[in-house]
Parts: structure tokens; C-alpha cells; sequence
């Protein structure tokens, strides 16, 4: 049972520095290992997965992996310490969906909605072509694209497969279970 203080948060790591799927899964390992020592609680961990580039031909595949983890704080605060993490660790933000030696994001507090359920929507349905331009300035949360993204939803359906998305109330099994089965082909355990 979680204790009263603690929030349940789904986070999603991957990196793809290098070509070496090794050193991506290490990459992953070290974070996941910085994130503990800031004191936050890991409840499950997925495997890694070689996955490939998002957009094709961003970079080398990508080693991810997802979290199921409790902190006592604030989703907003859990973000700024994942994005220390990422400076910590070498990460500069130079391009939307580059090549990165460490990313981390929160995909889920619990069966929030952050900051309103309009905002997420309007994140949700923003077109492919300006969602290669545009950021979002703000946390948002659910992660308005963990519903059409296997490289995501496979290792989340390890720590997580009965999470209920709050706007479109569908599971994390039955997101994935809608995806491309080609796509998931193309998600290899490392």
C-alpha cells in the first residue's frame, strides 16, 4: 500500500548516444540509479528495449525503459529534479526529438490531470508537423503522446499494463494492444 505522502508517478527513460545498445542500456541503469539516490522510490523497472529512432532517422535506436516509482513530491518538482538529472548526466537540449545521451519523462502522476484536462486535450490532438516544432512549456501529464507510442507502452505494459489513461479510459494493455503490430515488432528486449 503507498503511503499517504507518496505519489505514484510512470516515468520513461531512453538514450540513444551511441550506436553501442550496451552503452544506451548503461546510460539507462545510471539514471534509474541517480533517481534513486534523490530519493525516490522505484516500485517496478522494465527491461530495456532496443527501440528505433523517433521520427525515423533522428539518430541511432534507442534503449528505453519505463519506471513505476513514489515520491512525496510534487509533479512538478519530480520534473525539475529528472531534468537535473539529464543536465547532470551530459544532456543539452539543442533539437526536439534529437539524439540525446539521457532522457526522462513523466508520463503519468497517478490519474492526474496537469495542469487541466483542456490543455492536455489540445496537447493530445496537436498535429504530427507541430509536434515536431512545438514544446510545451508546462508539465504535462498524462504525456500526450504515451497512447500512440510503442516504444513506450511495451515497457509500460511491465510495470504498469492496468493503468487506466484518464482522458481516453483505456489501459495501458489495450493502448498497446491498438498500436501497429509491426511497430511493436520492431521492439526488441536488449
Amino acid at each position: 500500500m503507498t503511503p499517504a505522502h507518496r505519489n505514484p508517478f510512470l516515468l520513461a527513460l531512453g538514450s540513444n548516444m551511441s550506436k553501442d545498445m550496451t552503452s544506451n542500456t548503461t546510460l539507462l541503469s545510471e539514471a534509474i540509479d541517480k533517481i534513486k539516490q534523490a530519493g525516490v522510490v522505484t516500485l517496478r523497472r522494465s527491461r530495456s528495449f532496443a527501440t528505433p529512432a523517433f521520427p525515423a532517422g533522428a539518430g541511432p535506436d534507442f534503449a528505453n525503459a519505463c519506471l513505476l516509482v513514489e515520491s512525496d513530491l510534487t509533479p512538478d518538482a519530480l520534473l525539475a529534479l529528472l531534468h537535473q538529472i539529464e543536465a547532470e548526466m551530459g544532456r543539452v537540449r539543442v533539437k526536439r526529438w534529437g539524439q540525446r545521451v539521457i532522457d526522462i519523462d513523466v508520463l503519468a502522476a497517478g490519474g492526474q490531470v496537469l495542469p487541466d484536462r483542456d490543455t492536455v486535450g489540445h496537447w493530445m490532438a496537436l498535429p504530427p508537423e507541430q509536434q515536431a516544432r512545438v514544446a510545451p512549456e508546462q508539465l504535462i501529464v498524462p504525456h500526450p503522446r504515451l497512447h500512440e507510442r510503442g516504444f513506450v507502452l511495451v515497457p509500460l505494459a511491465e510495470v504498469a499494463p492496468d493503468w487506466v489513461h484518464p482522458l481516453t479510459g483505456q489501459s495501458v494493455r489495450a493502448m498497446l494492444e491498438a498500436l501497429d503490430p509491426a511497430e511493436i515488432a520492431e521492439i526488441r528486449p536488449i
